[in-house]
């Protein structure tokens, strides 16, 4: 098995949380789903993430200043869907959308959106790792998390938070 399709295999069965990262650019909002946002550190407060080819939405998030990483749970598994599909509905008024006063688009009902800004990114092939600085962050409330895996969308349990 090529190194390729064993890193496909073996990330397929490897569950990961789901994000949303969006971003305002001058011709409106774009955003897309990303599971593979991970923490980096606290000095300073920073995240990665990384997006296939620098165009379309992935292009439009690269190349703004700032943008939102929205840690989504299960009540937003058709939103993620949506902004995993090229071409699929997008900042509908159904989806419940907002703006944050710096302009970024905001999904309101996230339990989390982190508002960040770029540090570093590094062209991998046709792929764009990004380190961003944490600037901020909106909690909301709380939902069962959401985790991708085999190329779909799963519920957890909520961890007892006792």
């Amino acid at each position: 098995m090529s190194g390729a399709d064993a890193l496909k295999q073996a990330f397929r069965e490897h569950p990961s949380g789901v994000a949303l990262i969006t971003a305002m650019t001058d011709e409106g909002p774009v955003g897309l789903t990303a599971s593979s946002v991970a923490s980096v550190g606290i000095d300073p407060p920073a995240l990665a993430f990384s997006v296939t080819r620098a165009t379309g939405s992935a292009g439009g998030v690269l190349g703004a200043e700032t943008h939102l990483v929205h840690l989504l749970d299960s009540r937003h598994a058709e939103v993620a869907q949506a902004f995993a599909v090229s071409g699929a509905e997008r900042f509908t008024p159904e989806q419940g959308w907002a703006s944050l006063e710096t302009g970024e688009p905001y999904l309101p009902a996230s339990r989390v959106a982190l508002r960040c800004r770029p540090l570093h990114t590094l062209g991998v092939g046709s792929s764009v790792v990004v380190v961003a600085e944490v600037l901020g962050a909106v909690f909301g409330e709380a939902a069962e998390p959401m985790v991708y895996v085999d190329r779909r969308f799963h519920t957890l349990p909520a961890a007892d938070r006792a």
